[in-house]
């Protein structure tokens, strides 16, 4: 049982819920570090929720024994043209949401692509020509955090989708 496909989306799923958990301990705590912990939780719910994804896509990918049912990124299977070489009812939904960029799966994407992605200043027009050219940029400034809730929902959205599936891809 251990090697199906769908105990890794499972664990995934659980451990998404456990950073989750320990992201609301660390806002409710008033220890100095606080702040560093609910980003490093934030960042590992994040990271869960992605592999939660890419695990959904190797069940569905598995079960139809698509080409290339072990990539290893989920942007792999939430394309056009492996939806048109093996056209499926699962990976259509989740190439559509995808696609679709207020979705929640696209925000997920997008969220999870961020972290790869170095801290970068605002642009701003330079008007006085003695204004330094280097600035130093703070770690600790975000733009728009992700917010605690936003990816319990997402959370939320990606283990009902999996029940939902399970219930198409389920041989009667």
């Amino acid at each position: 049982m251990a090697s199906e496909l769908y105990t890794r989306t499972n664990q995934k799923i659980f451990y998404a819920g456990l950073a989750l958990e320990s992201w609301r301990k660390a806002e409710q705590a008033q220890s100095l570090n606080a702040l560093a912990l609910i980003q490093a939780e934030r960042e590992a719910a994040l990271f869960h929720l992605y592999g939660a994804l890419l695990g959904l896509c190797h069940e569905i990918a598995g079960y139809y024994r698509l080409p290339g049912s072990s990539a290893p990124r989920a942007e792999s299977f939430l394309v056009q043209s492996v939806l048109e070489a093996a056209p499926s009812q699962e990976l259509g939904e989740l190439v559509e949401l995808a696609q679709s960029a207020d979705s929640w799966l696209a925000q997920l994407l997008n969220a999870y692509g961020e972290l790869f992605k170095p801290p970068h200043a605002s642009k701003k027009a330079k008007v006085d020509p003695t204004t330094p050219m280097i600035i130093a940029v703070s770690l600790d400034e975000e733009i728009v955090p992700l917010a605690h809730e936003a990816l319990e929902a997402w959370r939320q959205q990606l283990k009902s989708l999996a029940q939902r599936f399970r219930e198409t891809l389920s041989e009667w």
